[in-house]
């Protein structure tokens, strides 16, 4: 059942407070992930898997954050860190995923986050190195329409 907008724009302004004071990647990413895609009503094990690997330029395996195949791609830091380094990191998974003959799993939308941030990239824009959107996780409820993500 799909929810309407006010229940998704309900659901961020909950999500920003319950995320406002974590700080580390390694110990809250997965659950953070797990909460934004609830924000919008879906499942996150329905439709995107985490530590997706994909094989770098040297040969080894780097593994993906959070991946909805054709969808988008996630990469989160822990709080404080720069963004755009995890968007830089994010725009390699996808070279790695062409390189690999991989192109019907390219994601359209890059998502990047610190917890306290969060900055989406559209790659089919005219400038998709450049984010769509660059806002603080608490107001994400502003930003909904971002993040149109079909499901």
């Amino acid at each position: 059942m799909r929810l309407s907008l006010g229940e998704i724009r309900s659901n961020a302004i909950a999500f920003a407070h319950d995320w406002a004071d974590a700080t580390s990647e390694r110990a809250e990413a997965q659950s953070f992930w797990n909460d934004f895609f609830k924000v919008f009503g879906i499942p996150r094990r329905s439709v995107a898997s985490f530590e997706q690997k994909v094989r770098n330029l040297s040969g080894a395996f780097d593994r993906i954050d959070v991946f909805q195949t054709g969808v988008m791609l996630g990469e989160h830091k822990s709080a404080g860190e720069d963004l755009s380094k995890a968007a830089s990191q994010a725009f390699d998974y996808v070279q790695s995923l062409t390189r690999e003959r991989r192109t019907d799993e390219l994601p359209r939308y890059i998502v990047v986050s610190d917890f306290a941030r969060i900055v989406l990239y559209d790659l089919e824009a005219e400038d998709a190195g450049v984010p769509i959107a660059d806002f603080p996780t608490k107001k994400l409820h502003e930003n909904i329409r971002h993040f149109g993500f079909p499901n």
